[in-house]
């Protein structure tokens, strides 16, 4: 097969004349090619169950033609034109009007119902480009929008060939609120007990060494070769420092999660210590859990509330941040608001590659009263309404997911309250693994985030 000639191809379109089925034609089914899919795996105008997305592809399966079962769809790409009829240039630079609403159109197909079986989705207008991987109920970009030159495209195109075709098993999840007391680690270990019920392979991170709660309320701990000993030596082997956390049930049935324990090597080190002794920094934890994320279904981070180098390092390592919040402290949800605007975009600039990305805030684990809901509503108000004055910053998809232009929902999503959750500590055995209203109530936190 001929190479494909990106730069005649480039030549060819000219940005303001330029309309969304010529792009289809000249830019969109070349690149289809050059991603590996033939003229039978593919095909254009796919009803997705939600809204008509441009092209839908698929790898033939023995006899079962993409093309003509128009079933079960792996890859989406929405086709924009470079500039509206008007001739005003529609932009897919992030964070433009045109990128936002774009973006939320992907994700819209990627979720439908004639979608489970998406895992990527592809944003172009020939200009710019952006793939998105699913995963779950989770959508978020595998790389950021990128400007489009002659001198990139052939590495545009084998990049997003390579993560099409040889896609992470792993979402990558860190626990994370600017304020403490909101139950990050409680969440971490119930949600990953939760998760082995249903079948996934799970693997918790404690990469708070000052604390080590999680360590502590599982038991365990460190191995002869520990986390501090991988992060500061790139040759030793990281798989080295699990350890299995296995509870058996009467039942005769066992169920098992992978921990790496909080590492007391790290605990009295200084930001200095470990900018000198961990090469590249904060940016190491993500390079050392690359081993993982073929082999496991979630990995979680759990990391200290200070914004300094282990929340660093787990917000650089994530693929996305899930924020527990409480409504009876109005401090967690100033700090949540912090976390989605300050601390997640200065992490994204930093690995440009696209993430990580904030999920919506919950309540977490506290009882509410219709005095409490309203008192909590009116700060929540007052902080969207502040930060789209000072910095023009829209916190109302992270607060209120379920707003939409035609209807306003101050929904949130809330954890109950349950005493044995916070008592399950002293059995060293998650709550999720031995009541049964606790398993539901994580059950149910995990179906509104993570699972299908």
């Amino acid at each position: 097969m001929l190479p494909t000639d990106w730069n005649q191809i480039l030549d060819n379109i000219l940005p303001d004349e330029s309309s969304e089925a010529f792009i289809s034609d000249v830019f969109v089914r070349p690149l289809i090619k050059a991603l590996g899919f033939n003229h039978q795996e593919y095909f254009s105008e796919f009803t997705t169950g939600n809204g008509t997305v441009d092209f839908a592809m698929r790898k033939n399966i023995d006899s079962d033609i993409f093309a003509l079962s128009r079933i079960n769809p792996y890859l989406l790409i929405e086709v924009k034109a470079p500039a509206t009829g008007t001739g005003a240039k529609f932009n897919l630079s992030e964070d433009t009007p045109q990128y936002i609403n774009t973006k939320e159109q992907i994700k819209r197909y990627l979720l439908a119902s004639k979608c489970n079986t998406s895992q990527w989705g592809i944003i172009t207008n020939s200009v710019h480009i952006q793939l998105f991987r699913r995963h779950g109920k989770v959508v978020f970009p595998a790389t950021p929008s990128i400007l489009i030159k002659k001198d990139n495209i052939n590495t545009i195109v084998s990049n997003v060939k390579d993560l099409i075709h040889n896609p992470p098993k792993a979402l990558t999840i860190c626990v994370y609120n600017n304020k403490g007391g909101v139950g990050k680690t409680t969440t971490t270990v119930n949600l990953a007990a939760t998760l082995v019920q249903q079948g996934k392979r799970v693997l918790v991170i404690d990469f708070d060494p000052q604390q080590g709660d999680l360590t502590k309320s599982l038991g365990l701990q460190v191995r002869k070769i520990s986390l501090y000993d991988c992060l500061s030596d790139r040759y030793l082997n990281i798989h080295d420092t699990l350890q299995p956390f296995t509870v058996k049930f009467k039942s005769g049935k066992s169920l098992q999660f992978d921990v790496i324990p909080a590492d007391p090597k790290l605990e009295n080190l200084t930001e200095q210590d470990l900018a000198t002794r961990i090469e590249k920094g904060s940016a190491r934890l993500k390079d050392s859990l690359k081993a993982f994320v073929y082999e496991y279904d979630y990995i979680f981070i759990d990391c200290p509330t200070n914004w300094m180098f282990f929340s660093q390092s787990s917000l650089y390592a994530c693929d996305v941040v899930l924020i527990p919040t409480k409504h009876n402290n109005l401090a967690s949800l100033d700090n949540a608001a912090k976390v989605i605007k300050e601390l997640v975009p200065k992490v994204k600039a930093a690995r440009r590659d696209g993430g990580p990305i904030a999920l919506p805030i919950f309540f977490n684990g506290e009882s509410i009263t219709p005095p409490q809901l309203k008192t909590a509503t009116q700060e929540i108000e007052a902080i969207i309404t502040r930060e789209m004055q000072v910095s023009k910053f829209n916190l109302l998809p992270y607060f209120w997911p379920k707003t939409t232009r035609a209807n306003i929902d101050k929904t949130i999503y809330s954890l109950p309250s349950y005493a044995i959750v916070a008592n399950a500590a002293f059995s060293r055995i998650p709550a999720a693994f031995k009541n049964s209203t606790a398993a539901e109530y994580y059950r149910g936190l995990a179906k509104e985030y993570f699972l299908v």
